[in-house]
């Protein structure tokens, strides 16, 4: 047997409704198509997640235009970017020490984070009808923020690759070499 769904009838504000009539119609969707993935971009998308990344999930869809744009934009300093790509630059030359290895996987960790926060907030932009991938966009046609050539390989490569099995709950980040 096939789960086909609940029927819910809720009270929803007048110019919510005309939204949702408006992007259905422009989508050409059923409004209540609309209205269940409006409900599903507002809960996690994976119960896997660390608590405090799906909280932020869940509280980012209050999040105003200008607060996800923001967070579509933030990354690491540049002073965190400069040590990712030393350390990433070194890992391909040499095994790093016991501290080099805990602070790239603290930087790539950070780098992560900060790269699901950034897709959250533009599927949720996307979701309320802004366009979000446009060529001034910090991100590449993968959804990746634009790497130093160092970054990619040290990302792709498999010299010095960091598992992101942390990210999904599943204990910290190895390094395999």
């Amino acid at each position: 047997m096939t789960y086909q769904g609940s029927t819910v009838s809720i009270q929803i504000p007048e110019r919510i409704f005309h939204r949702l009539q408006r992007i259905a119609e422009a989508t050409y969707r059923p409004i209540e198509d609309v209205l269940a993935t409006t409900v599903s971009v507002a809960l996690p998308q994976s119960p896997n997640l660390l608590p405090e990344l799906a909280d932020d999930f869940i509280a980012m869809t209050m999040f105003s235009d200008e607060a996800l744009w923001a967070a579509a934009e933030s990354s690491l300093s540049p002073a965190q970017r400069r040590r990712l790509n030393q350390l990433s630059r070194a890992g391909g030359q040499r095994p790093l020490n016991a501290a080099e290895t805990a602070e790239l996987a603290h930087l790539v960790d950070l780098y992560d984070r900060a790269v699901l926060r950034r897709a959250r907030s533009l599927a949720i932009l996307a979701h309320r009808g802004f366009a979000v991938a446009d060529q001034d966009s910090p991100l590449d046609s993968h959804g990746n923020e634009n790497l130093t050539e160092e970054q990619r390989r040290w990302n792709y490569d498999g010299q010095a690759r960091c598992q992101r099995s942390d990210l999904l709950g599943k204990g910290r980040p190895s390094l395999s070499g």
